[in-house]
């Protein structure tokens, strides 16, 4: 880190602190040279995840379309401590993928997946509008496999 007084590259961190709201560390850093003290921060970068759609097209990968979707199954069913864990684990999964673009389709079973062994009702709600079942007897079937 250059010191934005004298441009020494050398430089050493007094004091950090972790934001518990945000993703960013506060570092205070002081100047070997000069011994002038300046704040730094530091954040994670944004993710370069695409998710491919059903059409084709790509958008930026966003956190809280899945954790709406998740939210609008369960209907205050789950806590929030619960979704932002599904969240989380899923989007370890993705970033541990090899590619940098996921299907919507597998975003979609990933959320499937933990619905169905944390809550069946909001399981229900999600597969009827991920699977798009169209009609009554495609949706007794999939009550039928999770009974």
């Amino acid at each position: 880190m250059l010191c934005p007084y004298c441009r020494n590259a050398e430089t050493r961190v007094v004091d950090k602190r972790d934001s518990a709201d945000e993703p960013v560390s506060r570092r205070r850093r002081e100047c070997t040279r000069c011994s002038k003290r300046f704040t730094t921060y530091e954040r994670l970068e944004d993710l370069p995840i695409k998710v491919v759609k059903k059409d084709g097209s790509l958008q930026d990968y966003d956190r809280d379309k899945i954790k709406r979707g998740i939210r609008i199954a369960s209907q205050k069913r789950l806590a929030d401590e619960n979704i932002n864990s599904m969240v989380d684990d899923i989007e370890m999964k993705i970033l541990n993928r090899k590619s940098t673009k996921v299907a919507a389709s597998d975003i979609g079973r990933m959320v499937l997946t933990r619905l169905k062994s944390s809550d069946k009702i909001a399981y229900m709600r999600f597969a009827s509008v991920f699977l798009d079942f169209s009609g009554i007897e495609e949706f007794k079937e999939e009550l039928e496999k999770i009974k």
